[in-house]
Formats: C-alpha cells, sequence, structure tokens
C-alpha cells in the first residue's frame, strides 16, 4: 500500500465489539467479540457489521480479533481456537470487503497481548509471541496491521519488530490518560521517537474519549506524523482493566458497557464537529472505537478526502 495514505483524511470504522453485541451477539464471559469467531452462527453478523461501516463511509475496516489473543481465549477455555478464530478474522473481513466493491482497506488488529489498558509486564519473549502467532495468521488478508491499544513503548516495539518480519506497514494505537500519558506513564512524543520505524503509517490514539484527544491535540500535531484517533464512548472516561470486571465466570462481564457506562447524547453531529475541530488541526486520520456507531462514522464520512 501507498505509504502516504494516510497524508490525506481517510475514515476507519468504529467499534466493531460493541456493535456486534447491538445486534444480538451473545458473549462468553470475556471472550466478547471473540464470540462471534469461535461460533460459526455469528459469522455473518460479523460480516454484516463490516458492511454497515463500510455503507457508512469507512475507508478502513479492522479485522474483528481484538478479544482473541491467546490470553482472553485461556481465560475461556477456548485457546485451542486461537488459529482459527484469527484466520476467520481475516476471511471475514476479507468477505466484507469483496460483498461490498468498495476499494476499502483491511487493517490487521493486534491488541495489547495481555490485559487492555494496561502495561504488559511480562517477559519480551512471551509478547513477541503474541503478537507473531496472531500477525502470521492475519496477514494473507491485510494490507497493513493495526496496533490496537497499546499501553507502552515496551508493547510498541515489540509489536513493530514483528510486522517489519511480514514486511507490512503499520498503525499504531496508542491509549492515553486523562493526564496525556499512557499507562505506562511515558508520553506519546516518548512512545513514538522509541518506535520509530520505516514502516509506520502514523500513530491514533486509541479507545480514549474525545476529550482526552482534543487535550493532547498539540502535542500530536507536532509529531510531523500523519495522526488521529479511535474514539470510544464510554461513559466513564478512563476505562477500567478487563481483569476488574470481566472474569469468564462473570455475567457482568459479556458486556464492557455496564461497567463503563455509554454516552448515548453523543450523536453523530458533536462527532461531526469534534472530527472538524481536529481536522483543523492536522488530523487526518479519523475514527470511532467502542460505542461509536455506524452513524457516527456516516456523520464524519462528508470529510473524507479522495
Amino acid at each position: 500500500m501507498n505509504k502516504d495514505y494516510f497524508s490525506k483524511v481517510r475514515i476507519l470504522d468504529g467499534g466493531m465489539g460493541q456493535h456486534l453485541l447491538s445486534k444480538g451477539l451473545k458473549a462468553r464471559g470475556s471472550l466478547w467479540s471473540g464470540t462471534a469467531l469461535v461460533d460459526k452462527k455469528y459469522h455473518q453478523m460479523v460480516i454484516d457489521s463490516h458492511l454497515d461501516f463500510i455503507k457508512s463511509g469507512a475507508d478502513v475496516i479492522v479485522t474483528n480479533n481484538f478479544s482473541a489473543r491467546r490470553v482472553r481465549m485461556a481465560q475461556n477455555n477456548v485457546e485451542e481456537l486461537f488459529d482459527y478464530a484469527n484466520e476467520k478474522a481475516g476471511e471475514l473481513a476479507l468477505k466484507a470487503k469483496e460483498i461490498s466493491k468498495k476499494k476499502v482497506l483491511i487493517a490487521g488488529s493486534l491488541p495489547a497481548q495481555n490485559d487492555t489498558y494496561v502495561v504488559d509486564q511480562r517477559d519480551k519473549r512471551i509478547i513477541e509471541k503474541g503478537f507473531y502467532d496472531q500477525a502470521k495468521l492475519i496477514k494473507p488478508f491485510v494490507d497493513f496491521f493495526y496496533l490496537d491499544v497499546m499501553c507502552g513503548s515496551k508493547e510498541c516495539e515489540i509489536a513493530l519488530s514483528v510486522t517489519e518480519k511480514f514486511s507490512l506497514p503499520a498503525l499504531i494505537g496508542l491509549h492515553t490518560k486523562k493526564n496525556g500519558r499512557l499507562p505506562s506513564g511515558e508520553s506519546i512524543t516518548e512512545v513514538v521517537k522509541k518506535c520509530e520505524s520505516n514502516n509506520l503509517l502514523g500513530i491514533v490514539l486509541a479507545c480514549v474519549s474525545p476529550e482526552i484527544i482534543e487535550s493532547v491535540a498539540n502535542e500530536m500535531k507536532d509529531l510531523k506524523i500523519p495522526f488521529g484517533y479511535k474514539v470510544n464512548l464510554w461513559k466513564n472516561e478512563e476505562p477500567v482493566p478487563v481483569y476488574k470486571f470481566a472474569l469468564p465466570t462473570d455475567e457482568i462481564g459479556t458486556n464492557p458497557a455496564d461497567t463503563m457506562g455509554t454516552r448515548d447524547d453523543y450523536t453523530g453531529e458533536i462527532f461531526l464537529e469534534f472530527s472538524k475541530k481536529m481536522m483543523s488541526n492536522g488530523a487526518t486520520i479519523l475514527g470511532g472505537c467502542c460505542e461509536t456507531k455506524p452513524s457516527h462514522i456516516n456523520a464524519i464520512s462528508e470529510l473524507k478526502q479522495i
């Protein structure tokens, strides 16, 4: 793909996991969207959800394997389906693209390999194997990799070393807190400097509230690389780590919105105005994460530049 792809305004998709739940997905414990990969009856729902975002104007869709990391699958006693689930995520995204007949790109999700919203303290070799195993399975179906909700430079550096082995570029998704720093305590600038790579397409803030994104817009602009966001619309401005509320045996864990809450009043029109403001600050990568619906993506689709 063109390494300058994000030099123009491009629209990413929204929150696949929450959209699947809204369409009737019955999740297994903390497997969440991964349930739609291991259970064949939901495969068409995954295709349809991708199509919902494509029809809404997304230029890029992200594979639905965020919860198909090995740790999460082991927690829910389906680790033997790891290969199947990740390959299926790629297949279903490609099927949606083919049905749409649109020139959309497919981003291969490489999520943080342990818990979400916290630093992975495990040995580098364990983390590297997790990234490598997922990347190998989805690589045949994707145009680039998306490092999904990274919480520090350690994860980014390891993941980028893996993506370089597969000769595909990467978009980095960094998670920041209200203080503007990653869970590792590092600033966005510090992480980007440590993760410089010829294969880097740009930086987005991943699963972060609009307010936090706006507060660090100037720092992002100063990086002099394509930047943007995948906004979450949780009521809880700082999402809590999964382990605090979603054990495999906990019913409350079957939908994160039960704990995080959702901003039903954050309409597509509000999202459009926020996106215009961010564009005026230099953002070219616009999209959504949890609780960002096709209607939100449709509202900002008019901003894309062909």
